[in-house]
């Protein structure tokens, strides 16, 4: 599903130029569940961000689907990340004004998928919280707006899931609840690709990437069954 070939993306700040990611090359097969672990700097949310197709990277190849995503212009990139990928973030990036079922449906809205309402109804079931369709961001718990989130994230069926701190701003009970429905996910064949610096939340993944200073200082396959826990 994907891979990167010596990835590296570089800033210019003034007359200096930061390398936020350095020659990084994995590969990440359908139906994988991979954490992403580093201190702040360490390039994570940079890598994230090409992953998404939220930006190009300096040098080196991304795949994706077998797509050479950065040769995309903008409006391939943005139906790349329409087609294939969702996003779930720390703090949730819901529409303040709009109810649960209008945040869960937006993706739908932007592709002009028929039935979009229907689609985001059955989106939020999924997720427990079709019973809250109604409610607005602000008349929800945390764990319900990042379950909207989640919703939102899956409502167009992607193949990808990329989750930056998704528990981060949520109390242990609610982070284990959307932890939850991440495992529930994967098990039904979805690739997750998670952030975190919570070590316990790591864990629940298959797989851990540990970055440092721009660069993969580690990528490890854990051996324990995450179905069992």
């Amino acid at each position: 599903m994907i891979k990167i070939e010596n990835l590296s993306k570089s800033y210019r700040m003034g007359p200096s130029e930061v390398s936020a990611l350095r020659n990084a090359s994995f590969t990440i097969e359908n139906g994988e569940y991979v954490a992403i672990m580093g201190p702040s700097g360490s390039g994570k949310s940079t890598l994230m961000n090409l992953l998404g197709c939220l930006d190009l990277p300096t040098s080196g190849i991304y795949r994706l689907e077998n797509q050479e995503i950065q040769n995309l212009d903008l409006n391939e990139l943005a139906r790349v990340r329409n087609q294939y990928i969702g996003f779930v973030f720390q703090n949730f990036n819901l529409l303040p004004r709009t109810t649960a079922l209008e945040n869960t449906e937006l993706p739908l809205l932007y592709g002009r998928v028929p039935d979009s309402k229907k689609i985001a109804l059955s989106a939020l079931e999924k997720v427990g919280l079709a019973g809250r369709a109604g409610h607005k961001p602000n008349e929800l718990s945390g764990g319900e707006r990042q379950r909207v989130a989640i919703a939102r994230a899956i409502v167009n069926n992607p193949a990808l899931i990329l989750a930056d701190e998704p528990t981060g701003n949520l109390d242990t009970k609610s982070g284990t609840e959307i932890m939850t429905l991440f495992r529930n996910l994967n098990n039904e064949g979805v690739t997750i690709i998670l952030v975190t610096h919570e070590k316990e939340i790591a864990q629940e993944a298959r797989r851990i990437i540990r970055m440092r200073d721009g660069k993969i200082i580690s990528d490890e396959s854990l051996a324990k069954d995450n179905e069992s826990c």
